[in-house]
């Protein structure tokens, strides 16, 4: 059996990967991260655990051969639970969320949870692992000093800056509802005092010929190319934008695979950008990305092959 760990109202992707496991006669059993709450029943003993979901669905850990983790959200408290419980509610079952997970820490695991865990948490880490793996990378600071900020502004960004959050606000496969990349200029750069409130991550603005996302599965590339040159973040700009399949050059991907590698992670959706000056720049990686956009406009089987992972990795594990 293989653990999918979604949420609930994850669609598309997570259809076409258990579509494809019961072309496999494969069983599996989709857990809803958010809703590890009072609408289950959990009980974990020392080596295994035995869960029954809100719909009825009971599974043993001892069944259980790989794990998916496609989504973690944050877990759902009850709209009639008192103020004053909240928050131990959430310490609690995020306590019993993580000592559920680590009893499988045996199995085969897309990504294997701690690496996901500090890669995904830690854009500078990420940047640093990438130019050592000789991939380029824009300056950056990720900061709240804003005399810090407006000095890497007139040292290193020629009038143009962009700043971004270090994590999103959400995550969908079309974009809405992030807190897009945004453009700093020296008129914009008077109000950067207000950034002690919020610590941001800048970087130089680059003038790009466009944009790659990058699925990465174990030494496989599925790469998309849209068509956005003029805005700083196409996610959240209304426009006649389409992806087509694009070839990485092939020293590009020996080193995205030794990053990836160096990080332990199998799988990872990969941000760059092709400039005008003829780099390839990376930007981040993001192990839980989304991908669902290629795989519906390019057909790229990306949901198949996690599946075709998992069972060689199953048969290697057993």
């Amino acid at each position: 059996m293989i653990l999918c760990i979604t949420h609930s109202q994850d669609f598309y992707n997570i259809d076409i990967f258990f579509e494809y496991l019961k072309t496999k006669n494969i069983p599996y059993f989709r857990l809803n991260s958010d809703r590890l709450n009072h609408l289950q029943k959990i009980s974990i003993n020392e080596d295994f655990f035995e869960l029954t979901d809100e719909f009825g669905n009971t599974v043993n850990s001892k069944e259980i051969k790989a794990v998916w983790h496609r989504k973690a959200w944050g877990i759902t408290i009850p709209e009639e639970l008192d103020e004053d419980y909240r928050r131990i509610f959430l310490k609690e079952y995020a306590s019993l969320r993580y000592n559920l997970f680590t009893v499988l820490q045996d199995v085969p695991w897309i990504n294997p949870l701690e690496n996901e865990n500090k890669i995904d948490g830690n854009k500078m880490f990420q940047l640093k692992i990438a130019q050592k793996n000789n991939l380029t990378i824009p300056k950056t600071i990720f900061s709240n000093d804003s005399d810090k900020i407006t000095a890497f502004f007139h040292e290193s960004c020629n009038g143009k800056m962009i700043a971004k959050l270090h994590g999103a606000i959400s995550k969908s496969m079309s974009g809405e509802n992030f807190l897009s990349t945004n453009i700093i200029d020296e008129d914009s750069l008077e109000n950067i005092s207000d950034i002690e409130y919020c610590p941001m991550i800048f970087q130089p603005y680059i003038d790009k010929e466009y944009e790659l996302r990058i699925v990465y599965l174990d030494g496989e590339f599925f790469t998309g190319k849209i068509n956005n040159s003029e805005n700083v973040d196409w996610r959240v700009v209304q426009g006649d934008y389409f992806w087509s399949e694009y070839n990485l050059p092939q020293n590009t991907k020996e080193n995205l695979t030794s990053m990836m590698k160096e990080m332990g992670l199998y799988i990872g959706a990969i941000d760059m950008i092709k400039s005008k000056d003829g780099n390839y720049y990376f930007l981040e990686v993001n192990p839980q990305g989304e991908w669902g956009m290629l795989q519906k406009e390019l057909n790229f089987p990306i949901a198949e092959t996690i599946v075709d992972n998992l069972i060689k990795r199953m048969k290697t594990n057993e």
